[in-house]
């Protein structure tokens, strides 16, 4: 399994201009939060966080976040992108404490897409990820919806996805039971059936 490693500095010049002159040189804001440690303010280098976030399973694994060579287990809470640049602009971390549930994002992989296209129908992927509360040794690196099953015209739902051992989807513990993916009839235009005849 691969190790996730992240190297942070401390920060104490706090505020958006400190932001933005952290941006211009090359590194990036970040706060670590939760446990029963107070908040801290991190710099971290650009570069380097994005290369740990080039492998996907990053966002939904326990990553080892050293600051100023002190070392403590972290998920990601939140990350911030430019709109338009897609690079990474300041991220949140939260603490991880053994034996106590956090929430993360998990990315959602769909497999068994061809049957359903086979028949006809097509695909629309309604999540990318899904929100889970468990404890960090059940963190899963990604939720699978098998489609194999799925009939044209059919929606499916939270409820629908088995959960890993000990993990629990928060939209669904609050009553949402949110569409994942659906599959539907593809849409043909009259003249495309006329020159088919």
């Amino acid at each position: 399994m691969t190790d996730f490693i992240l190297n942070a500095q401390a920060r104490t010049d706090l505020g958006k201009g400190a932001s933005r002159r952290l941006r211009h040189s090359a590194s990036i804001p970040a706060v670590v939060y939760g446990g029963d440690k107070e908040a801290q303010s991190l710099t971290i280098v650009a570069k380097e966080i994005a290369k740990l976030f080039e492998n996907e399973a990053a966002f939904s694994h326990v990553i080892e976040l050293n600051v100023d060579g002190a070392k403590q287990n972290v998920v990601v809470k939140a990350m911030q992108r430019h709109p338009a640049k897609g690079f990474i602009m300041h991220a949140d971390f939260v603490r991880v404490v053994a034996g106590q549930k956090l929430t993360a994002k998990v990315p959602v992989h769909f497999v068994g897409e061809e049957a359903p296209v086979k028949k006809g129908g097509e695909i629309s992927h309604v999540v990318s990820e899904i929100e889970v509360s468990c404890e960090a040794k059940d963190l899963p690196e990604f939720i699978e919806v098998d489609l194999s099953k799925a009939e044209i015209g059919a929606i499916i739902h939270l409820s629908d996805l088995k959960a890993p051992k000990g993990v629990e989807f928060v939209a669904l513990a609050h009553g949402d039971d949110k569409a994942v993916a659906n599959v539907h009839a593809p849409r043909v235009a009259p003249e495309a059936e006329g020159a088919a005849e």
